[in-house]
């Protein structure tokens, strides 16, 4: 009789273990799809930003190279003027086109400027959410799977160790979802 007890008992043990494993693992996928999909547009977010940087940094360098052009053309305007008198009427008026396209040139330049580094920012900005996406499905992945080994062996152990695991994923999985500051630097510079 007593054996029936204690086999029971275990079974009824192994049976709760078992549905802590079932529903950590369920309640886990599910929070792991959610920030899956969160992950995948800030991830889009980034292309377009780094992509939105590169067209803007492309662009301040056609007007740096036009504004040179502009620069020789004004130099050798004054230059002709000097040597020709009577063009120097007409290389005045040019000259001072040149001066004006100057002007106009690095006005456009520090706008430009400004706009990539604003891109490079907001990129920065999405690529730390995006570590702490990454962290956090890491971290639940390897709950998942301890999780799987936990249901298989019974080890409450293993069941502690996933569920700490799963603590550190749904951290960084909140923090991105939230836009918390919590960014362990030395794990992503570690995995980068």
């Amino acid at each position: 009789m007593e054996n029936s007890t204690d086999s029971f008992s275990e079974a009824e043990s192994r049976g709760r273990l078992n549905n802590w494993v079932a529903i950590s693992v369920a309640l886990l996928a599910a929070f792991m799809a959610v920030t899956k999909v969160k992950d995948d547009n800030i991830v889009q977010a980034m292309l377009q930003a780094k992509s939105d940087a590169v067209d803007t940094w492309s662009e301040y360098q056609s007007k740096r190279v036009k504004q040179h052009l502009v620069e020789q053309g004004r130099d050798q305007a004054v230059i002709l003027s000097d040597i020709v008198p009577p063009a120097a009427a007409r290389l005045a008026e040019q000259i001072k086109r040149y001066e004006s396209d100057i002007v106009r040139y690095q006005h456009d330049e520090s706008e430009l400027q400004n706009k990539a580094r604003g891109y490079e920012a907001q990129y920065d900005a999405l690529n730390y959410r995006d570590d702490q996406f990454d962290l956090s499905d890491a971290a639940l992945s390897v709950s998942l799977g301890t999780l799987a080994v936990t249901a298989l062996t019974r080890k409450r152990w293993l069941l502690a160790i996933s569920l700490a695991f799963a603590m550190f994923g749904v951290v960084m999985g909140l923090s991105g979802l939230m836009g918390w500051h919590i960014h362990p630097d030395w794990l992503t510079k570690m995995l980068s």
